[in-house]
C-alpha cells in the first residue's frame, strides 16, 4: 500500500523505525475514558500521544461548538512537541475505527502538511510491538501553513447551503433525535442526510474498498462533493477521509457541527429521512 490517506499495519510494521515516520496515538473518548491513560497502559512502540483537546481552539462568534479548529501556532506547537518535521510521514491511529484519528489527518491537511495517513484498523489491528509509559522524542521543526479555508464551512454558510449534500456522520439514533448524550438539542440539521461514519467500515473494522465507498457516497448524492458534520467536528472527518479513499473530491467540514448548530436559534429536524 502506498502512503496515505491510509496505511496498513503491514506497511507500518515495515516502516515503524524509519527516521522520517512519526506515529501519533490520538485516542480520545466522549465520555468515561481518558486517551492519555489508555496510551500509558499500552500503545504502538515509538508512538507519541497527542491529546485532541491540545489541538482544539477556543469558541468564537462563528463557532460555538465543543471542538473549534485550532490556531496555526497551536497545531504547530503540538506537532513540534510530537517530533514532526515538514517532511515527516505522520501515521495517526486510535481504537475507534479511525473516527478520531481522522480529525488529526484532516487538521494536518488543512494546515498544509502533505504526508499524513490513518492506520487502517487502528490499534486493534496492530500485531507489532506494544510499549507502556511515555516516549521521548526530539522536538521537530514542523511549520503550519495558512489554513485552507475552502475546506471548512461555518454556521452562516451551512444555514443557506443549497445544491450540495449535507451529511450527518453521527449514529442514526442521534440523527433521528432519539438520543443526545451531550448537546442541548436532539435531532439534526433540516435537509441533512444520515451518513454514519461507521458505515465506511467493513466487519473487520477496516475501511471498505474504494469502489464500495464510491457507491456509498454516490447513493447519497455526494460523488461531486459534500459537507459533513457530526457532534463537534471530529467524527465527521471520517466521512471526508472515506471520500478521499474513494477518490472523490470536494468534501468539506462544518467545523462547529451539531454542537454549534444546537447552541443557536436554528431549526431542528427529528425522525427519519423523507422517503
Amino acid at each position: 500500500m502506498s502512503f496515505g490517506p491510509l496505511v496498513s499495519v503491514e506497511w507500518l510494521q515495515e516502516h515503524l523505525r524509519d527516521p522520517d515516520v512519526t506515529v501519533i496515538d490520538f485516542r480520545w473518548y466522549l465520555l468515561d475514558r481518558n486517551g492519555r491513560d489508555e496510551y500509558s497502559r499500552g500503545h504502538i512502540s515509538g508512538a507519541v500521544f497527542v491529546d485532541l483537546e491540545s489541538v482544539t481552539g477556543a469558541p468564537s462568534k462563528t463557532n460555538r461548538g465543543r471542538h473549534p479548529l485550532p490556531a496555526n501556532w497551536q497545531l504547530q506547537d503540538e506537532m513540534q512537541k510530537a517530533g514532526v518535521e515538514d517532511t515527516t510521514k505522520v501515521v495517526v491511529y486510535d481504537d475507534a475505527g479511525g473516527s478520531v484519528a481522522s480529525r488529526l489527518w484532516f487538521l494536518l491537511g488543512w494546515s498544509g502538511h502533505e504526508a499524513q495517513a490513518v492506520l487502517d484498523g487502528g490499534l486493534q489491528a496492530w500485531m507489532g510491538p506494544i510499549a507502556t509509559g511515555p516516549e521521548s522524542v526530539a522536538r521537530g521543526a514542523f511549520r503550519s501553513k495558512p489554513p485552507d479555508r475552502t475546506r471548512i464551512l461555518e454556521f452562516e454558510a451551512v444555514r443557506v447551503l443549497e445544491g450540495v449534500p449535507l451529511l450527518d456522520a453521527r449514529d442514526r439514533d442521534r440523527y433521528r433525535g432519539e438520543r443526545e448524550p451531550i448537546d442541548p438539542k436532539a435531532g439534526h440539521i433540516p435537509g441533512a442526510l444520515s451518513a454514519p461514519w461507521k458505515d465506511n467500515l467493513g466487519p473487520d473494522g477496516r475501511f471498505k474498498s474504494p469502489a464500495e465507498l464510491r457507491t456509498r457516497f454516490a447513493e447519497l448524492g455526494a460523488d461531486n462533493g459534500a459537507v459533513a458534520y457530526c457532534g463537534s467536528g471530529v467524527n465527521a472527518t471520517h466521512d471526508l477521509l472515506a471520500m478521499e479513499i474513494a477518490g472523490l473530491q470536494g468534501g468539506r467540514l462544518y467545523a462547529g457541527s451539531w454542537s454549534d448548530w444546537s447552541n443557536r436559534d436554528a431549526p431542528v429536524a427529528t425522525g427519519k429521512e423523507p422517503g
